[in-house]
């Protein structure tokens, strides 16, 4: 084991520089941070643009493996990401949104999982019953409904309870605003802000994971050994425990794995709804503002958080199923 995944990360090492490469080389030719400059009213002088442009490393004039060169230089000599088009570091400004995203999405992806796939279980065992066409309804309706509206509503009926109990229960925006050393204060502070966003990502996630959750338990109950398992007596819940419920949890832990960048970059929406800096809201501003290296640093992120879902997804694997073998 220790072998195969020291063989994948190297494997995944070597990848990870590729693809960022590539994104480095695509973002540099779709986007034009020179258009910043020039759009002003009253345009800065040539110079001065190109002179800034310089200083960000992002000037269009310069040879794209030259900017290239340099970009790969800072990083693993100094571990610089760049600067965007206003001057900024770009390394700090990720790691700020990656803290921000980490508080947000961590209890709600957690949440999503355990209550989706407990849901999934439940349902497939009471097919076509009355639990389970109730469920798999409301299921359907939060499946369908978008994020923005779904955040709205949260956010109107928190505002309506605040109003009704005179009293501020929940906060619709950001995720602190307690500025004093107790840390009690400083958790219910936190626990304040958290609730309504997390409700908002928790709901889209539980709701998939007990749709194919239970998709995936159906599709193992009636494989050939769990009815041999049956024919010698073993109970049917038993059956499913030992036998159906480990197999069908592979495909899940896999899609799990593979969204892991998705919960960082995915709640754009709800970020934008409930005023939070997080890592997706700061992707969508990278791209708007023609921000080259901020928009491969979240890239580059991502695909950190892709390939280690993929090496967890093997492991998973491996550890749920011992028919399977890595080599």
């Amino acid at each position: 084991m220790i072998k195969y995944i020291i063989k994948r990360v190297i494997n995944y090492i070597v990848m990870l520089f590729v693809a960022t490469s590539m994104t480095y080389f695509l973002a540099s030719a779709l986007m034009d941070p020179r258009s910043n400059y020039m759009s002003r009213n009253p345009r800065p002088p040539i110079s001065s643009i190109n002179r800034s442009l310089d200083l960000a490393n992002i000037n269009d004039q310069t040879p794209v493996l030259v900017r290239y060169w340099r970009w790969l230089t800072g990083i693993v000599t100094r571990w610089d990401w760049g600067l965007s088009p206003n001057q900024a570091p770009v390394g700090p400004a990720v790691a700020s949104r990656i803290s921000a995203s980490l508080q947000l999405v961590t209890l709600a992806t957690i949440l999503g999982i355990i209550f989706g796939v407990s849901l999934g279980v439940y349902t497939a065992i009471r097919q076509y019953k009355w639990q389970d066409r109730v469920l798999n309804g409301l299921s359907t309706f939060f499946l369908v409904v978008p994020a923005a509206v779904m955040g709205l509503m949260v956010a109107m009926l928190a505002i309506m309870l605040n109003s009704n109990v005179g009293a501020r229960i929940f906060y619709v925006t950001g995720l602190h605003s307690y500025q004093g050393d107790n840390p009690i204060m400083w958790f219910i502070d936190f626990l304040q802000h958290l609730i309504l966003p997390t409700i908002v990502i928790t709901i889209p996630g539980m709701v998939s994971y007990h749709l194919t959750q239970r998709t995936y338990l159906l599709d193992t109950m009636n494989a050939d050994y769990v009815r041999t398992a049956r024919a010698k007596g073993l109970p049917l819940n038993l059956a499913i425990r030992r036998h159906a419920l480990r197999t069908s949890l592979i495909p899940t832990a896999v899609n799990v794995a593979f969204s892991i960048a998705s919960v960082f970059t995915g709640a754009v929406i709800t970020e934008n709804v409930f005023a939070i800096n997080g890592l997706g809201r700061y992707f969508t501003e990278t791209i708007a503002t023609n921000d080259i290296n901020g928009s491969v640093a979240v890239a580059a992120f991502g695909g950190v958080c892709t390939l280690t879902g993929a090496l967890l997804a093997d492991i998973f694997s491996a550890w749920l199923d011992p028919r399977i073998r890595l080599s």
